[in-house]
């Protein structure tokens, strides 16, 4: 019991809290903007200096989102979109690059509408017809791409441009 209470502090309870207000507060701030976040921008920079805590931010992040907007089909792609990116990034959380954390960040942007349709292949699909879901989803996924195109630029530039100096920030806030 006590290797647990280890695991995590009230400071870290209190950091987690800040996490995920930060993410909303951006979310926010940057909602007058079609498809460009900082969601993906936070989630790989804190997956990368807290580990495996953040997996518990994301489910907090997606019930609040669920709260503030009302549940509906977006929110199961959240439900399983943003805990794939946490995963993907603690896979690489060693790697200090902006270009790289960029380029992926940008892959995760243009993959996203991609992701999304499987909920759409799982509603087509429904039915019991394999076919419609592929074809709900491959519409619904291909009337997105420009979107698509947008998010990647997107979390391209803002992962290019934040990177360091947030970087620097948190790895202060380490020590």
């Amino acid at each position: 019991m006590e290797e647990n209470q280890k695991k995590f502090s009230v400071k870290d309870i209190a950091v987690m809290g800040l996490m995920v207000a930060i993410i909303e507060v951006c979310k926010m701030a940057l909602s007058f903007a079609p498809n460009i976040e900082l969601t993906s921008f936070w989630l790989i920079m804190f997956t990368k200096h807290y580990g495996k805590k953040v997996a518990l931010i994301v489910p907090a992040l997606i019930l609040l989102e669920g709260m503030m907007y009302g549940v509906n089909i977006w929110w199961i792609m959240y439900a399983y979109i943003w805990p794939l990116l946490v995963i993907l990034a603690y896979m690489f959380r060693k790697v200090d690059s902006a270009l790289f954390w960029a380029i992926f960040s940008g892959i995760f942007g243009l993959c996203f509408g991609f992701l999304c349709s499987i909920t759409y292949f799982v509603i087509g699909a429904s039915g019991g017809s394999i076919t419609a879901g592929l074809s709900t989803a491959f519409s619904w996924w291909v009337a997105g791409i420009t979107w698509d195109v947008i998010h990647c630029v997107g979390n391209f530039t803002l992962m290019l441009v934040l990177y360091i100096p947030i970087e620097n920030v948190l790895k202060r806030q380490k020590q």
